[in-house]
């Protein structure tokens, strides 16, 4: 597998060059023979270091296994009108970098959202010397991953004139701390669960005709009682694990479970780190008021060894 050559910023620099003076085809060419030069992964890498459409990289790659356009010709009989990403070979590179600071659900992103229209997006492409429509920025943000969504009930009250911030902040620190190789997980309390046979979502492999045999009503045993579920989500490596307590969410058992995901997964997954970001809520075991939280977490760094860094999410907002 390839791996991609540190600075990217160059290669991107290089191609942003080429695009001023050579032909679509021409173009397309050059960036098929670079990812062909790079093996394994070449078209993958090239798009990430430069932002040119894969889709851009992979015809010229086919272009350079066919024979040769007759000269003065960049496109094939019948190939149609230019699209805007060939005459503008960085469009959606710059498409995804309007709106990445502003878009919600992206799983590349620790933390994205967006309220721009696309009418908004021709026009900050126009200012930066780009040619598109507003519907066309609307199909290019289809291909990037993008889709419309149904009205949500999100409105609200005034929001405080800073709460943005710490969601820019918890990003920027999530990110650094990934380029760093250090740990970040996310952590929370999840519903509590009863414990015993009771009918749950999804399938199960079994002997045709002999499904499980549940109880037919979810009451309450009371010899059983209930289980409460603590998740800790390693952004990086976009693992879950939950342990399971049997009495209440504590702040005891919140770091208790913290300290168990280290020693039977981080210290693994991250050898050497010698930091560990937590993402928490404000409220709950782990909210930012609650003194015996810090306290237990102060006890798991001198244990060890880590600098912990807790970013909580303002009150009245959900990871």
């Amino acid at each position: 597998m390839f791996d991609p050559d540190p600075d990217d910023a160059a290669v991107a620099a290089e191609f942003a060059i080429l695009a001023k003076h050579l032909d679509e085809r021409a173009f397309r060419l050059v960036a098929g023979a670079r990812a062909q030069a790079l093996g394994e992964g070449g078209v993958m890498a090239l798009h990430r270091a430069t932002g040119i459409a894969r889709s851009t990289i992979q015809r010229g790659l086919a272009d350079l296994r066919t024979e040769a356009l007759p000269a003065g010709r960049v496109r094939r009989t019948g190939a149609g009108p230019k699209l805007a990403i060939d005459k503008q070979p960085l469009l959606l590179a710059e498409i995804d970098a309007l709106v990445h600071p502003y878009t919600r659900g992206d799983p590349e992103s620790p933390l994205r959202w967006t309220t721009k229209s696309t009418a908004k997006l021709r026009d900050e492409l126009a200012a930066r010397g780009f040619t598109v429509s507003a519907p066309t920025v609307g199909k290019y943000l289809k291909l990037l991953g993008y889709s419309l969504q149904a009205p949500s009930k999100t409105r609200e009250g005034k929001d405080h004139p800073d709460r943005d911030a710490q969601f820019q902040h918890i990003n920027s620190q999530s990110a650094l701390f990934i380029a760093l190789g250090q740990p970040v997980v996310s952590v929370d309390t999840k519903k509590k669960e009863l414990i015993g046979d009771f009918h749950r979502s999804g399938q199960e492999w079994q002997l045709s005709g002999e499904p499980e045999q549940v109880r037919s009503h979810d009451f309450p045993d009371k010899k059983l009682g209930k289980v409460v579920p603590y998740g800790v989500y390693d952004v990086a490596n976009n693992k879950g694990w939950v342990n399971v307590g049997v009495d209440h969410d504590t702040a005891e058992f919140a770091v208790a479970s913290l300290r168990r995901w280290w020693l039977e997964d981080g210290q693994s997954d991250f050898a050497g780190a010698g930091s560990l970001l937590v993402c928490a809520d404000s409220g709950g075991s782990n909210g930012s008021r609650v003194r015996l939280w810090k306290l237990e977490l102060q006890q798991f760094a001198t244990e060890t060894g880590l600098t912990i860094t807790v970013a909580h999410f303002p009150p009245g907002t959900s990871k």
